[in-house]
């Protein structure tokens, strides 16, 4: 088969359609033909050299993938040859074939197109981890989403609204009117203004890192949490401990990447069973900004990396 290799720690360019050995399905596992995988900002940090992949991945990045099941692996039950599926993957998504476990499988929901479902499993597994299991968003609460414009963004605006939160976003300028038809209250401008000044919220869902740390815990009620999922502005920062305690709020940083297949496997049953019918409902949506041919990865990084997209980007076989 036929996958994207990185040639050497760098920029996009580095990223090369190379001819590599077919995977084959393991125990508990089952091989996805791909149609399509979907681009995440772990992507661009592995070919970087910065993120590598788990021991038990291929080394090719891609978080998640949509296809048709090709072989199924020893003990595997409920799924079968032919099957439309979606897939969280610990790596290998970029490339004709890959091996995923069958309880990090997913059937494609209702309504939602085979390439544009490879948007979803990872955006999915990340909001329902931090917001619902997690945080525990409740109904008539106010959930703040930084980076709104991104593809985990744009899914948690939906996933809060669906579960019938006040959703507040930060976002460009450019992207507020596309944020708002997604189901957004507000979106700030987070070049031009101070959003710790404009919002009180009962859950932080945050990208950033170190440079929002304080404005975070200033923009929590009592009793808030704060989920930190990502360091793009990054890795440290200072933070007024008597703040928190007054608060009685809640911090907390996760990743999804390294966790246990355990783990993994109860996370996406949690969104099998949570949201999985919100999204057969038309209450969610993928948002796919642009599909690139996966020959083509090297431009969907650049333009990931350039945050002018609204969802996610998508690499097409």
């Amino acid at each position: 088969m036929h996958a994207i290799t990185i040639e050497r720690p760098g920029g996009p360019e580095v990223l090369r359609w190379s001819e590599v050995p077919d995977p084959v399905a393991a125990a508990g596992e089952v091989l996805i033909e791909v149609v399509a995988a979907g681009v995440n900002r772990a992507d661009a940090l592995q070919r970087q050299g910065n993120y590598p992949p788990p021991k038990d991945a291929p080394p090719y990045p891609g978080l998640e993938v949509s296809g048709r099941i090709k072989a199924v692996g020893d003990g595997v039950h409920g799924w079968q040859v032919g099957q439309e599926v979606c897939a969280l993957l610990g790596g290998g998504g970029y490339a004709e074939l890959v091996a995923a476990p069958a309880a990090q499988v997913l059937p494609v929901p209702k309504g939602v197109d085979l390439v544009d479902a490879a948007g979803l499993p990872e955006a999915a597994a990340t909001v329902f981890s931090n917001v619902v299991d997690l945080a525990r968003l409740k109904p008539g609460e106010t959930l703040l989403v930084h980076g709104g414009g991104s593809g985990i963004g744009t899914f948690a605006i939906q996933l809060g609204k669906a579960l019938g939160a006040g959703v507040v976003t930060t976002a460009r300028a450019a992207k507020r009117d596309r944020l708002l038809e997604l189901g957004a209250d507000r979106v700030i401008d987070y070049r031009t203004t101070d959003f710790s000044k404009e919002v009180q919220a009962d859950v932080v869902l945050d990208i950033i890192g170190g440079p929002y740390l304080q404005q975070n815990v200033d923009s929590l009620k009592v009793g808030g949490r704060l989920v930190v999922i990502g360091l793009q502005g990054g890795r440290r920062g200072e933070l007024d401990l008597g703040q928190l305690l007054t608060k009685r709020a809640l911090v907390a940083g996760t990743t999804l990447r390294a966790r246990s297949a355990a783990e993994k496997a109860a996370i996406v049953r949690g969104v099998r069973e949570e949201v999985w019918p919100l999204v057969d409902e038309g209450l969610i949506r993928p948002v796919i900004s642009r599909r690139f041919p996966m020959t083509e990865a090297a431009e969907a990084h650049r333009l990931l990396e350039s945050n002018e997209h609204i969802g996610k980007i998508l690499l097409t076989i």
